[in-house]
C-alpha cells in the first residue's frame, strides 16, 4: 500500500511541473531559513558549554547607585578574591581574578600582538582548559604562563614550546608552562589567547591587594557542587560594605549559564539580553516556514477541482477517506523530503554568508546523529503541517456530485485560502516595517553630533615601557614627516571612557551628593588633535604653566555638578585643587544610543596609555602610515606598529543593531519571495478557473486593462487587509524595541506608507503576468467548447 501511495504521489509531482516547482521552491526556502535559524539558536543556547564546569562557574557582579542611576557591571576589587576564599570556602571552591588586555609577545625578532589576561592560578582549572602540552600546575610560578595552541604555533612553529622563554611587553621574561586547545568561538573566553600569572611583578594590579575602592579587574569562581546561587548571592550581598562605604554597593554572583543570554541588568537583576534575539529569530523562522506551508495548502486546495474527479473515482471503487488522507499526506511528505535535499544544499551555500552577517562560526553538523534526527523529524512535521488541510479538505468530496459533473467548490471555498494569503503578507509586511525601523534607528544614532572630528584619527596603544617619556620628541618627529597634523596622549581612546571616579568636591556642592564622573587624563594637544569644540573658557595651553592638573568639563559634567559660570572655579579631587579652564561640547565616547557620560578631562601626562594621531588630510592614508611607522619603530622598538582607526571603532558600536537589521532584511526578502511564489501560483489557477468568463467579457468588449484590473483587484484587497493588520502589530513590537534606547528615532507615518506601497507594488508585479496573459488569450479558444 505504501509503495502504491508513493508511486501515485510521484506521478502527480512529475505531471504538474509548475505546481511542483512552486511548492518545492517555497518549502525549500522556508525550510532553509528555519534550519539556518535553528543552527544559530543552537549555537546561542550552547554558548560556553564547552567548559566542563559550565553549571558551577560564576562571575562576581557589582551593583552601584551613582548620579541617581543603578548600574550592574563585572568590574570588582582585588581583595574580594581572598575574602571569598577564606570566609566563604563552603560556597566557593575556587576563585580567580583577571585583567584583560592586549600584550606584545616576543621570541627573538618575532613579535606579535595578542589579547590575553593576567589571571590568578586557579583560572585554568575553573575553565577546565584542555591541555595539549605541559600542564597548568606550574601556573602558580610567577615566571610561567600558559598559551593557546594558535599562539604557540605563531611564536614557535612546530617546535616544542614547553619551557621556552617569551618576553612580555618588553618588561618581563616568562617560560611556557603549558599549551591549551584554542577555545571555541562560542565561548566568553574565546578572545583570550594566553594567561599570565597574577603574581608577576609586571602586573600592576598586584599593588591593589588592599584597595577596596578600585574597581577594574574581573573575578570568576567555581562554586561548590551543592551551592545555591541565589542563596550565596544573598549571603555575600554586603560583603564590601565594611571596607567600602560608597553608593550602596552590593555584590551578587552571575551564573555562566546566563552570561551570554541574560547580560542586561535593571535595578541589580538580570532582565534579558540576547535571549530576546533568540526568541525573535525563532519566531521569524517559524513564520517563514509557515509561509511556505501556507503556499502548499493554498496551491493544493486551489487545484481541488482538478483532483475532485480522482477522489470521486477512488471512492466509487472502494477507497475510504482514511486511505485518501494517507495518499495526500504521502504527496506532501514527498514534497517535503524533496525540499529537504534542496534545503541542505541551500544551507551549505548560505552558511558562510550567514556567518559573516551574524558574526558566527557555525558549521553543518553532518556527523551529529542528533542533527539528522532533528532534520528528519522537522521535515516530517513540515510535510504533515503542509499537507494536513489539503488532505482533509480533498478527501471530503462526495463522489456522486463529482462523477455527475455537478460538483462545485462553492463561493466560500476560497475563503480559507484568502485568510492564509492575508497571514502571509501580514508576516512579510511586519518584517519589512521592522527592517526599515532598525536601519532608521542606526542611521539616527550615526547622524548624532559627536562633538569632535573622528575622521582621520588613529589610536595606538602604549604597550611597552620604551614608548613613555618621549612625548615632545616623538610628536615633533611625527609632525615633521608631514603625515601627522597633530598628536596627543590620553588614558582613554575617543570611543571609550575607561575610568570613572567619585570623590569630587567644589564650593556649593550639596551635602551627601557624590556624583561619579568619567575621568580622562590628557596632554596639552588633545583638544586640537581630536577637534573638540570649546564653548566656554579656553583649551589647555603650554603658555599657562598652571594648566598642569587643570580641568576641562563637558556640558554633561557642568549640568551634573550644577556649577554656574564654572570657568575659574576650583574642584577638589584626589587630594588636590584643580582649576576649571574650559567647557567643551559633549563628546559621544560611549554608546551612541545613551546620554553622554559626564566627563572631566584633566591635564596629567603621567597617567596616559593611548596615543591619538590626526592624519594629514592632504596625504593618502597608505602613504601617511608608511611615514609614521619608522618613527614609532625608533621610539618603540619592542612592539610591532599596530593601530586602530577611530571611525572603525565608533562604527563597531552599531554592530549589534546592524547585524539585526541585515538578518531581518534577508528574512524579509525571503518571506516576500515565498509569499510571491504562492501568489503567482494562485493567480495562475484563478486565471485558469475564470478563462471562460474572461473570454465572454472580451467578446462583449472588455479591454485588456479592464480584465487586468478584474483579476488583480482581489489580490490587492487581500494585501490591503494585511496592511491594516500588520501596521499596528509592527508598531507595537518595534515601539517596544526602540524603548530600550534612550536616544531613539521616532516612528513616522512614511515608514508604513512606504511598506504598504512596496507590498502592493510587489503584489501587482507578481499577479500581472498571469492576469495580462489571461487577458490577451484568444476568446475563441476558451469558448470553443461552449
Amino acid at each position: 500500500m505504501l509503495k502504491s501511495y508513493l508511486k501515485i504521489a510521484w506521478r502527480n509531482i512529475a505531471k504538474n511541473k509548475v505546481h511542483t516547482f512552486i511548492n518545492v521552491a517555497g518549502l525549500s526556502v522556508g525550510m532553509a531559513v528555519a534550519m539556518v535559524i535553528g543552527l544559530w539558536i543552537w549555537d546561542e543556547l550552547s554558548f560556553d558549554k564547552y567548559h566542563q564546569n559550565y553549571n558551577h562557574i560564576a562571575q562576581l557582579m557589582t551593583t552601584q547607585t551613582a548620579n541617581g542611576e543603578t548600574g550592574t557591571f563585572g568590574s570588582t576589587v582585588v581583595p574580594l578574591s581572598a575574602e571569598l576564599r577564606t570566609k566563604y570556602a563552603g560556597d566557593f571552591k575556587l576563585t580567580a581574578l583577571t585583567w584583560e588586555g592586549t600584550h606584545i609577545l616576543a621570541v627573538g625578532d618575532k613579535k606579535i600582538s595578542q589579547n590575553g589576561m593576567w589571571a590568578e592560578p586557579d583560572l585554568p582549572a575553573i575553565l577546565s582548559l584542555r591541555m595539549i602540552k605541559g600542564s597548568y600546575a606550574n601556573f602558580n610560578d610567577p615566571s610561567s604562563f600558559v598559551l593557546s595552541q594558535s599562539v604557540a604555533i605563531a611564536l614557535f612553529g612546530n617546535a616544542d614550546p614547553i619551557n621556552k622563554v617569551v618576553r612580555i611587553d618588553n618588561k618581563a621574561d616568562m617560560k611556557v608552562a603549558g599549551v591549551y586547545q584554542d577555545l571555541p568561538y562560542n565561548t566568553s573566553f574565546y578572545p583570550t589567547k594566553f594567561m599570565l600569572p597574577w603574581s608577576n611583578p609586571a602586573n600592576w594590579w598586584n599593588t591593589q591587594s588592599t584597595a577596596w575602592d578600585n574597581h577594574g579587574c574581573h573575578l570568576f569562581a567555581l562554586m561548590n557542587e551543592h551551592a545555591d546561587f541565589a542563596k550565596v548571592s544573598a549571603k555575600i550581598r554586603n560583603i564590601t560594605k565594611p571596607h567600602f562605604k560608597m553608593n550602596d554597593e552590593v555584590m551578587q554572583i552571575h551564573p555562566m549559564a546566563k552570561w551570554h543570554l541574560y547580560s542586561d541588568f535593571k535595578n541589580g537583576k538580570a532582565v534579558g539580553g540576547r535571549i530576546e534575539l533568540v526568541w525573535l529569530f525563532g519566531i521569524i523562522g517559524t513564520f517563514v516556514l509557515l509561509l511556505a506551508c501556507i503556499n502548499f495548502m493554498n496551491l493544493s486546495t486551489a487545484r481541488s477541482e482538478k483532483r475532485a474527479r480522482e477522489v470521486g473515482i477512488r471512492k466509487a471503487i472502494g477507497s475510504v477517506r482514511s486511505q485518501l488522507i494517507k495518499q495526500f499526506l504521502s504527496e506532501s511528505l514527498m514534497f517535503a523530503f524533496l525540499a529537504l535535499v534542496i534545503t541542505l544544499v541551500l544551507v551549505l551555500v548560505a552558511l558562510p554568508y550567514f556567518n559573516n552577517i551574524a558574526d558566527k562560526q557555525i558549521a553543518m553538523p553532518f556527523t551529529n546523529p542528533w542533527f539528522w534526527a532533528a532534520s528528519l523529524s522537522f521535515t516530517f512535521f513540515t510535510g504533515i503541517i503542509a499537507g494536513s488541510y489539503p488532505a482533509f479538505y480533498l478527501s471530503a468530496f462526495e463522489p456522486i456530485k463529482v462523477l455527475k459533473g455537478t460538483f462545485r467548490v462553492g463561493r466560500f471555498a476560497s475563503l480559507p485560502r484568502k485568510v492564509l494569503v492575508v497571514v502571509q503578507f501580514t508576516v512579510s509586511i511586519v518584517l519589512i516595517i521592522g527592517t526599515i525601523i532598525v536601519f532608521r534607528q542606526i542611521q539616527f544614532a550615526r547622524s548624532r553630533p559627536i562633538g569632535y572630528t573622528r575622521e582621520g584619527l588613529i589610536t595606538i596603544d602604549m604597550n611597552t615601557p620604551e614608548i613613555y617619556g618621549h612625548y615632545e620628541a616623538m610628536r615633533n618627529d611625527l609632525i615633521q614627516t608631514g603625515a601627522v597634523a597633530d598628536m596627543a596622549e590620553s588614558n582613554s581612546s575617543t570611543t571609550q571612557v575607561w575610568s570613572n571616579n567619585g570623590g569630587f568636591d567644589w564650593a556649593g556642592k550639596a551635602t551627601g551628593f557624590d556624583p561619579t564622573f568619567g575621568t580622562i587624563a590628557v596632554t596639552y594637544d588633545y583638544g586640537k588633535t581630536v577637534g573638540w569644540k570649546i564653548i566656554e573658557g579656553r583649551d589647555f595651553s603650554r603658555s599657562f604653566p598652571t594648566d598642569t592638573g587643570a580641568f576641562i568639563l563637558n556640558e554633561s559634567a557642568v549640568k551634573l555638578s550644577g556649577l554656574k559660570n564654572p570657568i575659574g572655579k576650583i574642584m577638589h579631587w584626589a587630594g588636590k585643587n584643580h582649576v576649571i579652564t574650559g567647557v567643551v561640547k559633549d563628546m559621544v565616547m560611549e554608546s551612541p544610543y545613551k546620554p553622554t557620560v559626564a566627563t572631566v578631562f584633566h591635564m596629567n601626562p603621567t597617567w596616559v596609555n593611548v596615543i591619538t594621531l590626526r592624519i594629514n588630510a592632504k596625504m593618502p592614508m597608505r602613504e601617511a602610515l608608511g611615514k609614521i611607522e619608522p618613527v614609532f619603530k625608533k621610539y618603540n622598538p619592542g612592539s610591532p606598529f599596530q593601530f586602530k582607526f577611530n571611525d572603525d571603532e565608533y562604527a563597531r558600536k552599531f554592530s549589534d543593531e546592524q547585524r539585526i537589521g541585515n538578518l531581518a532584511t534577508v528574512f524579509a526578502v525571503l518571506a516576500i519571495f515565498i509569499s510571491c511564489l504562492g501568489l503567482f501560483g494562485l493567480a495562475s489557477f484563478v486565471a485558469e478557473q475564470r478563462v471562460k468568463e474572461i473570454g465572454v467579457r472580451k467578446v462583449l468588449g472588455a479591454s485588456v486593462a479592464n480584465l487586468w484590473r478584474l483579476l488583480s483587484t482581489e489580490f490587492v484587497l487581500l494585501v490591503v487587509i494585511s496592511l491594516l493588520i500588520a501596521i499596528p502589530v509592527a508598531y507595537y513590537f518595534m515601539n517596544g524595541w526602540l524603548h530600550q534606547y534612550q536616544y531613539r528615532s521616532p516612528i513616522t507615518w512614511w515608514i508604513f506608507a512606504l511598506s504598504g506601497t512596496g507590498a502592493i507594488a510587489i503584489t501587482l508585479i507578481t499577479v500581472s503576468f498571469q492576469a495580462i496573459k489571461a487577458a490577451l488569450m484568444n476568446p475563441v479558444k476558451s469558448l470553443r467548447s461552449e
